[in-house]
């Protein structure tokens, strides 16, 4: 896998999965759309910890700076 995130939209990701972490343990988000919450914050973080989104790659999107050479 190449990484196809940049540290800013790795921020913004982990920081929405907390926003969507604490609506369902303060219990403002309950039932389905909780469980949809905790689901896509759980995906927001993995794909932060690795720096690569799969969907990103179907629609050709790179976040990450790219290295300048010389």
């Amino acid at each position: 896998m190449k990484s196809n995130m940049g540290n800013a939209d790795r921020i913004i990701r982990v920081l929405v999965a907390a926003v969507f972490a604490w609506l369902y343990f303060s219990g403002t988000g309950t039932g389905t759309l909780g469980l949809i919450l905790v689901i896509w914050g759980g995906v927001f973080v993995l794909t932060s910890l690795f720096s690569f989104c799969p969907l990103y790659t179907l629609v050709e999107v790179n976040t990450c700076r790219r290295k300048q050479a010389g």
